[in-house]
């Protein structure tokens, strides 16, 4: 399961690859209240089908009137803003003194959307860097925590993919459901299980599964103030090898499914073999 933006360029992607013409828009600045973040995507195809969401309609109404009155045949980006007084801002529906800005860009080869959708897909976050003369994207790697989008006189800078991590401990059924709804969420998400029963038949577009033991996948994924980690196994053996870490790091949030019988049979072992405290 996508999250939404990640939706708006796989959808605008596949218009491409029919040969339609697509015109994307970026959220890059509001002014006081507004019904969607800065960095939010809308896509919209040459006979006007749109998807994704920069308000509550009424601005991917007049998108899609602009396009089919020959306006949004661009060449290169465009900034169009919304909202500048308020009887504009209630003919499109944002909130009281609410102003959005949104630079629109014709999708064409020079773009790299197809590019970073393979990144995305990967799992992988990139910053991509667009030129206003020119409409060109380069895409690189980027870390967390970089601001998700920055605009200047030249360039868009965006970045794109997960700003939070989830690693689960076991690829069961349960682990399935989880990892859809934390990728729907935007996080990165990882999957160890070294057992082949288990792993041979996990299968989940934009989750990478490793076979190694927990406690080293642990210490390799480097566990930060973004990193959440839950263990599913219902084995010991495995659930506690990844606690043991997992407690002592800077994860944010650290669980393991069970009940309270066994919670309380986990956290005596866990006292006993592995030397943690009650406040770890």
């Amino acid at each position: 399961m996508d999250n939404l933006d990640l939706s708006v360029l796989r959808t605008a992607a596949g218009w491409r690859a029919e040969a339609r013409g697509v015109v994307l828009g970026t959220i890059t600045r509001t002014w006081g209240s507004a019904p969607r973040p800065v960095g939010s995507l809308v896509a919209v195809r040459d006979d006007g089908l749109i998807t994704g969401s920069v308000s509550g309609g009424c601005i991917e109404d007049d998108l899609i009137a602009q396009l089919r009155a020959g306006s949004l045949a661009l060449a290169r980006p465009m900034p169009l803003r919304y909202g500048v007084g308020a009887e504009e801002a209630r003919r499109f529906g944002l909130p009281c003194g609410g102003t959005l800005e949104l630079l629109l860009e014709p999708l064409g080869p020079q773009s790299g959307i197809d590019e970073l959708l393979a990144h995305l897909t990967r799992g992988e976050r990139v910053r991509r860097t667009l030129d206003l003369a020119t409409g060109a994207a380069t895409l690189a790697f980027a870390q967390p925590g970089a601001d998700t989008l920055v605009l200047n006189d030249t360039q868009l800078i965006s970045h794109h993919g997960p700003q939070w991590r989830l690693l689960v401990i076991g690829a069961g059924q349960m682990t399935d459901y989880l990892a859809q709804m934390a990728l729907a969420l935007g996080y990165g998400v990882t999957v160890c299980d070294p057992r082949a029963e288990y792993a041979d038949g996990f299968a989940l577009d934009g989750v990478t599964l490793t076979r190694d033991m927990p406690d080293d996948v642990v210490t390799a994924f480097k566990p930060d103030g973004a990193t959440a980690i839950v263990a599913l196994t219902h084995d010991p053996k495995l659930d506690d090898l990844a606690l043991m870490e997992a407690l002592t790091s800077e994860a944010f949030y650290v669980g393991a499914i069970g009940s309270r019988i066994n919670q309380a049979k986990r956290r005596a072992r866990l006292s006993e073999h592995f030397g943690l405290t009650d406040a770890q």
